[in-house]
């Protein structure tokens, strides 16, 4: 907590203490219980070239973007409890949680990783170089649609991936899902990322909302209409981050 003068008086008023997370998307209600999280749980775990990729990334005017630490340390143990050994990333950005997986799969696991822009790739790069781990992945620039589309019409790729985490436009995740759910296997997971969007979801319709946060705000809210009817998954989502469901295939 931090103190602070009212101004007209020497009473003393405590304030929750800022969170130091650059990209910070928790929807904690207390600042200062989310930074109680990373000091103590988080961030002494971290490894090293993830820290020093989250700092990296921190300098960069899109920084919002990254995946937050608490949410890379999740996915990295929860690739970990599934043994995930062949998986696919959609939406990279600098690759914190592309390192994050990467670092959690044996060594020779892979991942496929689809993003629009190399250029930000390759901020993150030769730190996952560093981290030994850059042979496990398979990175291709382009839109991510072609490419689930092509996997589609090959039957060897239906059922064989492990896990699948999405986090790109939002726009298009009930597509990604459409063509996703046939090359995860059974018993394997999807993660789609930022589905309780910046807390937008419960917002009246007059809040005032960023521009970009209430455009995808009505497709957020119809991929997780539809992924909790789909029957042919069990879900959870959970407020880590700016929200992730996960999607465990069943059928």
């Amino acid at each position: 907590m931090a103190a602070v003068n009212s101004g007209g008086s020497d009473e003393i008023i405590s304030q929750p203490a800022k969170h130091q997370e650059v990209g910070h998307k928790s929807l904690l209600q207390s600042d200062a219980l989310y930074q109680y999280i990373l000091e103590t749980s988080v961030y002494p775990r971290e490894p090293a070239p993830m820290k020093e990729l989250r700092e990296v990334t921190a300098k960069h005017p899109w920084n919002l973007m990254t995946t937050s630490a608490d949410e890379g340390q999740f996915l990295n143990l929860l690739l970990k409890l599934i043994n995930a050994k062949n998986t696919m990333e959609i939406g990279v950005y600098t690759g914190y949680s592309l390192l994050s997986t990467a670092l959690a799969l044996p060594d020779d696991g892979k991942i496929l990783a689809l993003d629009i822009n190399r250029e930000n790739y390759e901020i993150g790069l030769p730190i996952i170089e560093k981290a030994g781990v850059a042979h496990k992945i398979d990175f291709r620039e382009g839109p991510a649609l072609p490419v689930l589309d092509l996997m589609i019409e090959d039957e060897k790729f239906h059922g064989s991936f492990d896990f699948i985490f999405v986090d790109a436009d939002k726009d298009n995740y009930l597509n990604y899902h459409k063509r996703l759910i046939d090359l995860v296997k059974i018993g394997g997971v999807i993660g789609y990322d930022n589905t309780l969007w910046n807390g937008s979801l419960v917002a009246p319709p007059d809040a005032p909302l960023r521009k970009y946060v209430r455009y995808y705000r009505d497709f957020v809210l119809e991929l997780n209409k539809a992924l909790a009817v789909d029957p042919r998954v069990e879900i959870c989502q959970l407020p880590v981050g700016d929200g992730i469901t996960l999607c465990r295939r069943i059928s």
